[in-house]
């Protein structure tokens, strides 16, 4: 009698182990890993980058202010796609940790530098500049960080994203499921909503302030003839204000045509670029500019 529970134990083992097998098959996969998981991955480290971001804010400048990529979600989409970057690339550097490392500072690099390079060449965005640090490509990508990335690759796949799994695993599938497809729609919405509003604020401080940019837009003109319209200009002037773009984006930086770098919000004196001042450090405050502010 128990040895006929334990070889239908068994059975039903080995009948859910070829369903999966099945599953992952028919389910769309990189690496082995199915794309709705990458979604749910890039969202999950998204929001962690999100608050991570937010609490290094507290502490080096004693402010709470947005260090959001977009208007409306709690999302730091640069973490959601290095991380899911990684656990996609690491797949094939995944034998020990010196391989984890080595691979994470070629893939942490790589993303960064994109970004950084799409940053300036479709948005007229500088988002961060490493050019004041030793061993940097273009002030877009420096040693110091790439370092960093290898670091965080070997505690991203051995430590976080198992413990990220374990959680996952633990929740039903179906809700996981409908949860990222859910909050994929309203990442997707709320960037275009978002790019339309940084593209508006463009045209708006161009106009304001008389400032040329070094890379301009390819749509524009599109957006300036939008703006030339009453009723827009109106609605984007009270949905998309200086106040709210500013806020929303603190550390917004533009190349001018000189080449110089031009943190936005300086140019709003009136706006503070947080919520709230909760303290004013008694050290010297570092961003990623390498900028020092005693203040």
């Amino acid at each position: 009698m128990v040895k006929d529970k334990t070889v239908e134990s068994e059975q039903k083992l080995s009948e859910n182990l070829e369903k999966d097998k099945k599953d992952t098959k028919k389910s769309f996969t990189i690496l082995g890993i199915p794309i709705i998981k990458l979604f749910t991955y890039f969202i999950i480290y998204s929001i962690i980058g999100f608050v991570l971001e937010t609490i290094f804010a507290l502490i080096t400048k004693g402010t709470i202010e947005s260090r959001k990529s977009f208007l409306y979600g709690p999302f730091c989409a640069i973490y959601g796609l290095g991380a899911t970057s990684m656990i996609v690339g690491l797949q094939k550097f995944n034998k020990n940790n010196y391989t984890l490392f080595f691979g994470g500072c070629l893939i942490g690099s790589i993303v960064e530098y994109l970004v950084s390079w799409i940053g300036e060449m479709v948005f007229d965005v500088k988002w961060w500049d490493y050019s004041t640090m030793p061993f940097n490509i273009n002030g877009r990508i420096c040693l110091w960080f790439t370092i960093f990335w290898g670091i965080l690759a070997v505690y991203l796949m051995r430590q976080v994203n198992p413990l990220i799994d374990k959680l996952l695993d633990k929740l039903p599938e179906r809700i996981v499921k409908i949860l990222t497809i859910i909050l994929s729609i309203f990442m997707f919405a709320d960037w275009m909503i978002s790019s339309f509003a940084v593209q508006m604020f463009y045209v708006r401080i161009v106009n304001e302030k008389n400032i040329e940019l070094k890379q301009a837009n390819v749509s524009s003109d599109i957006y300036i003839k939008l703006y030339e319209n009453p009723t827009v200009k109106e609605i984007v002037d009270e949905v998309f204000s200086n106040e709210t773009i500013i806020k929303s984006f603190p550390n917004l930086k533009l190349t001018d045509k000189n080449g110089e770098i031009i943190l936005v919000h300086t140019l709003f004196p009136n706006i503070d670029p947080y919520y709230i001042k909760v303290f004013t450090p008694k050290y010297p405050k570092i961003d990623l500019n390498l900028n020092y502010d005693e203040n």
